[in-house]
């Protein structure tokens, strides 16, 4: 069975962004040092599951993204492009980008019917409620969260809506020069 993996960016104090369209100009972005985690993250992926909220912004944005050759985050843009979405949604009644499937189902049922399919395993990005979901009815095998450090007092937390606790066993930590730091932690 497929595993589903989870790639967010957090605070210190456990947001994931500062508002309800999922703000984040507090990241620190130093791509050169992350992307040979994240690419090779991807690498191990062929299915990107994201919220509709997210989907409209985002699949745009790395199609953009795609086209200029020298951009430093072309490689992973066309990753992105390339690997198959599939956008969970109760609004949109047809995809219109490349390579991109509507789910409209009950979430469960449609997330343990990708991790049966045949193929790589899948990753998600977000947004911050569509996360909160999937981890409330801990269908996320595996979480890359990369801690910035900085402390926002106040945001939108991704486990905030959990029915019980949820422990993890840790597989790796890395820090990095730019003071982020990787944990990778899969459910227990």
């Amino acid at each position: 069975m497929r595993k589903l993996h989870l790639q967010m960016q957090t605070s210190v104090d456990g947001f994931v962004s500062t508002g309800p369209n999922d703000e984040q100009k507090w990241v620190t972005l130093e791509w050169k040092e992350i992307q040979p985690y994240v690419t090779g993250l991807l690498d191990m992926t062929d299915t990107i599951l994201i919220g509709r909220k997210l989907a409209v912004d985002y699949i745009p944005h790395w199609q953009e993204v795609e086209k200029r050759i020298g951009d430093p985050f072309h490689g992973i843009a066309e990753r992105i492009c390339r690997a198959r979405k599939v956008v969970f949604t109760h609004t949109l009644e047809e995809s219109k980008w490349d390579n991109t499937e509507l789910a409209t189902g009950e979430l469960a049922r449609e997330v343990n019917a990708l991790k049966a399919q045949e193929g790589k395993d899948m990753i998600v990005y977000g947004g911050s409620s569509f996360v909160a979901a999937l981890l409330r009815e801990r269908l996320i095998d595996e979480l890359h969260l990369f801690i910035n450090p900085i402390a926002l007092g106040t945001g939108v937390s991704v486990f905030s809506e959990l029915k019980d606790w949820q422990q993890f066993q840790l597989r790796k930590s890395v820090a990095y020069d730019c003071g982020l730091v990787l944990v990778n932690y899969t459910l227990k």
